[in-house]
């Protein structure tokens, strides 16, 4: 969740964020853009990384 994208995903392919510093290069293959409360946007980022979430994220990325 941010509000730059693109300096977001830097920071995650310069290693600064300890979750995916191990499985860099990072390659954006979704984003949404939300209009909402930050408590929303912070439960569709839950739900991408949920079960259900990630098998989507699967299916588009075995499309590309």
């Amino acid at each position: 969740m941010t509000t730059n994208l693109e300096a977001r995903v830097e920071r995650h392919n310069q290693g600064r964020e300890k979750t995916t510093k191990a499985n860099r290069p990072l390659e954006l293959m979704y984003s949404e853009a939300l209009d909402v409360e930050r408590h929303e946007a912070r439960k569709r980022e839950i739900y991408w990384k949920s079960g259900i979430g990630k098998e989507k994220l699967r299916l588009i990325r075995d499309k590309s």
